[in-house]
């Protein structure tokens, strides 16, 4: 039976993207949670903040270097692009931490940085691991996927692949994470855009199935007046209740725009074929089960991965 996304046909997108072609949604699913904690962890890392507070960015708090680390690959562009690129960030917080970014340090810098701040990382997680024939192999399996991601309508997986190759295994690994993860991020922007949800609404919905408490939703910047008006946008289309909950048709929607989601990320999954698929997610997960065992990925995200 063939259901609808806002006259999307959604059967027809499985087949073109993969799901149901043998990579079936569960495994992709499984491969952007699997991928998901291995590039995020940048983020959060203590190596990373000692890399970011080199080039003279504020550490108290994460988002001095998140912005920077994460847009770098966009160039030195203005506030207004990374907004829309980031999407639901507000764009008060997104120029906050932009706008200044550039005058700090060049892009160029921040990527050479941020590279030398993966391999720093992944050496402190997982030690005489990163020269392991184990991670190697999973360097190379997560690199043909993300050279076969198509990038067209995806700035952030378009910008992060055009960057030249690093030569180490555990430099690829995280580098192929960072397209695969991106080039999914720009596929759910285009299932919210369907789905009618704009920047705060997105929020608002997510948290009104039980993604996360609100207060992590909190941390993207937006007033209690936007959440507000936000919520009040999806109590008139009878997607969420008066007290923040979401309804049978917002748990509906919010179902069709993560299934819609894994549709469009199926295609790098699709290309590397069910089996090989199945043995990188295999090798990732010594690594992924590292990764969450030193404790620094949060519990609760807005991403709704919390940990294992």
């Amino acid at each position: 039976m063939s259901e609808n996304v806002s006259g999307v046909d959604v059967s027809e997108n499985m087949r073109k993207n993969g799901v149901g072609a043998g990579v079936g949604p569960d495994q992709v699913r499984r491969m952007w949670h699997l991928l998901e904690v291995l590039h995020s962890v940048l983020y959060y890392a203590p190596e990373a903040s000692d890399e970011a507070s080199s080039l003279g960015y504020g550490t108290k708090e994460r988002w001095p270097s998140y912005f920077p680390f994460r847009a770098a690959p966009l160039g030195a562009v203005g506030s207004e692009r990374v907004a829309s690129a980031f999407y639901s960030f507000s764009p008060r917080m997104v120029a906050e931490y932009v706008e200044p970014a550039w005058d700090i340090a060049s892009p160029d810098t921040v990527l050479a940085a941020r590279d030398r701040a993966v391999d720093r990382v992944y050496g402190a997680i997982l030690g005489d691991r990163v020269h392991s024939a184990e991670l190697a192999e999973a360097a190379a399996l997560a690199r043909r996927a993300a050279d076969a991601a198509d990038t067209a309508g995806r700035p952030l997986a378009a910008a992060n692949a055009e960057l030249p190759w690093p030569d180490a295994p555990h430099l690829q690994l995280w580098r192929a994470a960072a397209i695969l993860r991106e080039h999914r991020g720009d596929g759910h922007l285009a299932a919210l855009l369907v789905a009618g949800l704009d920047p705060v609404e997105s929020l608002v919905s997510f948290a009104a199935i039980g993604a996360a408490p609100v207060e992590v939703f909190e941390s993207r910047g937006w007033s209690p007046e936007e959440w507000a008006a936000a919520r009040d946008r999806l109590v008139a289309r009878g997607l969420v209740r008066l007290d923040g909950t979401a309804t049978a048709s917002g748990r509906e929607l919010r179902r069709q725009v993560e299934r819609h989601t894994d549709e469009l990320a199926a295609g790098p999954w699709r290309f590397l074929g069910p089996e090989a698929t199945a043995r990188l997610a295999d090798l990732l997960g010594e690594f992924w089960v590292a990764v969450l065992g030193t404790g620094l990925m949060p519990s609760g995200t807005t991403l709704g991965i919390g940990k294992a």
